[in-house]
């Protein structure tokens, strides 16, 4: 959803080239305009790349545990998630690499392969063994997608309306996720997993179309035409000149600005408060569907529309509150949020609190999601971008994976409300890294202004 024109004062709606140089006030307004516009002829592109990943990833995500757990039990269903959200941790904390060497272009197309293909080896009986490799090769090309997709959204939104731009984003890539997390538990419920899995790899070979259209600017750049070398050794341990050493440079930036930005505790706290709410997301979607559906399939429907279409209003709300007000200042709120909605899902047998529950939970969730990543982008400089984007989609998916698999353990000992209530009360650990920051963090740093 747009912002209306009405509300958008001098701001351009749709850009594509800039204008002719000119002089005078008419350049200072025009210079002016095209530093504050928003949306724009790449980001648009960029939007429908991001529905189509989002849609290939959210389809299966409650689907798969059912899958899974017919061909085994309820810990198969935790290792179906946790295997795709720890494989997509691994491959994002490698992926600026990737980047550094193709540009977006091609790091995205093959993400977006990874993503959708694999899929239809669902289409055979299930098999565990299959299931888990599925999940691997399509978390890592969600890594892929996410961080590639995130670092290029970034650079085209302008720095004074990150906020508002992220927030714009997250509606965008929330509406998959309302639309498909339901739908495809819907869906598989009345013409079985087939379906969905087709589906699933439609939507990402679709997103393929808009992939030619987006800069590519972080690919590697050509020989200087002086043919002096370039700094840089390869392996062979001869000095590198040209497109070699320039890519292999840029390789050895990606990787030391992710160990940079892990090292620095004013990226990680926000990080890590973020996972503890992703660690609730991750059991929710994976057990609500296994706790109630025999019960009420139509329950775990509408909760699991509640879930991300409160995270969508509250994400888009939080970027206007936090630019204006000051991101940190959602933080508390956020964890709150997300602690009671878990505790009220925990109500297994009351539909009301299920739904309502899972809509407290969403919106606690987007005023993390948006919070959290304005603050680290605006910690760093549009060098770091691709860095912040890795270790943020890394707590983001690390959370899920382990909320995952850690109550897969557990949940058959506890039961579905004693692991609900758990899961709220390690969202309430999040409070001590969010009183760590708002203490050791610059009046700046807790804004979350552009540097």
């Amino acid at each position: 959803m747009a912002p209306s024109v009405g509300g958008m004062t001098n701001t351009a709606i749709i850009t594509d080239t800039p204008l002719a140089p000119r002089t005078g006030r008419t350049a200072g307004r025009e210079r002016a305009t095209e530093q504050t516009s928003l949306i724009t002829r790449p980001l648009l592109l960029r939007f429908v790349s991001i529905i189509g990943a989002s849609s290939s990833f959210y389809l299966p995500l409650s689907v798969v545990p059912l899958y899974a757990r017919s061909a085994g039990s309820d810990a198969d269903a935790g290792l179906a998630t946790g295997a795709l959200l720890l494989a997509t941790v691994a491959v994002e904390l490698f992926t600026p690499r990737l980047v550094a060497r193709t540009g977006y272009r091609i790091a995205l197309s093959l993400g977006l392969l990874c993503l959708g293909l694999p899929a239809l080896a669902l289409l055979a009986p299930p098999n565990l063994a299959v299931i888990v490799a599925v999940s691997v090769v399509r978390g890592a090309g969600f890594a892929v997608v996410t961080v590639a997709g995130g670092a290029l959204t970034a650079s085209l939104i302008p720095p004074q309306r990150r906020g508002e731009g992220l927030a714009l984003t997250g509606v965008v890539s929330g509406v998959p996720a309302l639309a498909c997390l339901p739908l495809g538990v819907w869906v598989s419920a009345r013409w079985g997993f087939a379906p969905v899995f087709v589906a699933t790899a439609a939507a990402a070979l679709l997103a393929l179309t808009v992939v030619p259209g987006l800069p590519d600017s972080k690919a590697p750049r050509r020989k200087p035409a002086t043919g002096k070398p370039a700094t840089g050794k390869p392996a062979t341990g001869k000095p590198a000149t040209g497109e070699a050493a320039t890519g292999e440079a840029a390789t050895g930036e990606a990787a030391h600005g992710i160990l940079r930005a892990l090292a620095s505790p004013s990226l990680t706290r926000p990080a890590a408060l973020f996972s503890a709410s992703t660690m609730a997301a991750g059991v929710l979607v994976t057990f609500l569907p296994l706790a109630i559906a025999q019960r009420s399939a139509g329950v775990v429907t509408i909760a699991l529309f509640a879930q991300p279409a409160a995270a969508t209003l509250a994400r888009l709300a939080a970027g206007r509150l936090g630019d204006r007000r000051g991101h940190t200042r959602l933080l508390y709120p956020g964890i709150g949020l997300a602690a009671a909605g878990m505790a009220a899902i925990a109500a297994t047998g009351a539909p009301a609190l299920v739904i309502g529950g899972a809509a407290v939970f969403g919106a606690g969730f987007g005023l993390l999601q948006n919070a959290t990543l304005s603050l680290m982008y605006a910690r760093t400089s549009h060098d770091g971008y691709d860095a912040i984007s890795a270790v943020w989609n890394a707590a983001y998916d690390a959370g899920m994976g382990a909320g995952a698999i850690g109550m897969g353990l557990v949940t058959g000992h506890l039961g579905y409300p004693a692991t609900f209530l758990l899961t709220a009360a390690l969202v309430l650990v999040a409070l001590i890294p969010a009183r760590r920051d708002r203490r050791s963090a610059s009046p700046r740093q807790r804004s979350g202004s552009p540097r």
